[in-house]
């Protein structure tokens, strides 16, 4: 039987591509540190269970495909609280992050169309492009400088006649790159000039750290008109299992155009939406100290790999990633001789994500790797230093073998 090349072109998720290495040593009993994926161990606020608890109706009924009121208008007043306004039918909720960029992707491109994005990025966006025909048309930017977005003619340069959007996270997955103002500026001054979307993926907005000003491209008034802006409760409130999201833009046609797909799909869980719209109740306090936990996390696990010789990174000041430059070829073989060669003699490793996936340029991030700082304080440190003694073991067996 033959498959769609659609799909046999598309890859697997290289986040959780590993994980069947975990898998076989945790059976033996040895402890696995999972910096590999962005699945925070903060608690979920309490007012997500008790909405879903106190759910009283006699038939559980489909929602409109929009979303259900209580959502929308909760999005609305938080988007407030970010000087954003946007009207009832401005806001669109999703399953998940996920669905919002998939469906936005497939309303503003068509198949053999492109759309620019930073590299390194979340490396869904290449599966959800490939999954549509639409490519990831990518533009560099550097460990060194602190994946700081590259200036205006660079961007103009990597832009062709089938390029219809600009894709990036901020803060930024897997990098922690808060781009400021200045970078967004420019942003939307090429989008203007080259008549493009900006997909803007936010979901990350609430973890910036070192007393940074976030801006969201939601506040670039010249080009809000085509701006689009994906958000999600997973991160925010530690509710990655809700699959709660949203599609918020001034721009009507787009809405209307992104709700045939909404009526399609028919409606997005009633009481994962139910529990979502308590959540933005959550008080503004949660976020403080949330924020706070993640920052001395933060710097916990930059400390361990500040002392590791030989490796590249500068401090993230945002999200909870952590793209860090090894003294290694391959970081996936790293990955998988940590998962089954360090741990042999020992009861406990590390896993973490190799970055070569995160970039859509071959070659790039081959020596790279993701971690995402989301285990408690003691547990990072344990982690950190398993990384500092795995590294050092795995570079001198590499140099001893070259010797031979």
């Amino acid at each position: 039987m033959k498959y769609s090349n659609r799909l046999t072109a598309m890859q697997f998720s290289p986040i959780r591509k590993l994980v069947p290495y975990a898998e076989t040593v945790k059976a033996k009993g040895t402890k696995v540190y999972h910096l590999n994926i962005g699945q925070p161990d903060i608690k979920t606020p309490k007012g997500f269970f008790d909405a879903v608890k106190n759910f009283d109706s006699a038939v559980l009924e489909y929602a409109g495909s929009e979303g259900i009121p209580e959502l929308i208008e909760a999005l609305r007043a938080y988007y407030e609280t970010y000087d954003m306004h946007f009207d009832y039918d401005d806001i669109i909720v999703t399953a998940g992050g996920s669905e919002a960029i998939l469906f936005t992707m497939m309303a503003v491109c068509d198949p053999g169309d492109n759309i620019l994005a930073p590299e390194p990025f979340y490396t869904n966006y290449n599966g959800f492009g490939q999954s549509v025909n639409i490519e990831i048309n990518p533009v560099t930017t550097y460990a060194e400088n602190g994946f700081r977005l590259p200036g205006k003619e660079e961007l103009l340069a990597r832009i062709n006649d089938k390029t219809r959007a600009i894709i990036l996270s901020n803060p930024g997955n897997p990098t922690g790159r808060v781009y400021t103002k200045e970078e967004l500026d420019v942003l939307a001054e090429v989008a203007k000039e080259k008549d493009l979307w900006i997909i803007a993926d936010e979901v990350y907005r609430e973890f910036v750290y070192d007393g940074l000003k976030y801006t969201s491209c939601g506040q670039l008034k010249d080009v809000e008109d085509r701006v689009v802006i994906i958000d999600s409760v997973s991160k925010r409130y530690s509710a990655c299992g809700a699959r709660i999201g949203s599609i918020a833009t001034k721009n009507k046609g787009l809405t209307g155009e992104i709700m045939k797909l909404c009526q399609g799909r028919l409606c997005v869980p009633t009481l994962d939406q139910v529990g979502a719209a308590e959540l933005y109740k959550t008080p503004v306090s949660y976020f403080k100290e949330v924020n706070e936990e993640y920052d001395k996390r933060r710097n916990i696990l930059y400390d361990e790999l500040m002392k590791v010789d030989g490796l590249i990174c500068e401090k993230p000041s945002g999200a909870f990633y952590i793209v860090a430059k090894l003294p290694v070829e391959n970081a996936e073989d790293f990955a998988i001789w940590m998962l089954t060669e360090f741990c042999k003699d020992k009861d406990e490793t590390v896993m973490f994500t190799p970055a070569e996936s995160f970039y859509a340029t071959p070659g790039l991030g081959k020596n790279e790797i993701r971690l995402a700082y989301i285990l408690k304080q003691e547990d990072l440190k344990k982690a950190g230093a398993l990384l500092k003694q795995g590294l050092e073991e795995y570079v001198a067996l590499n140099l001893a073998t070259d010797k031979q």
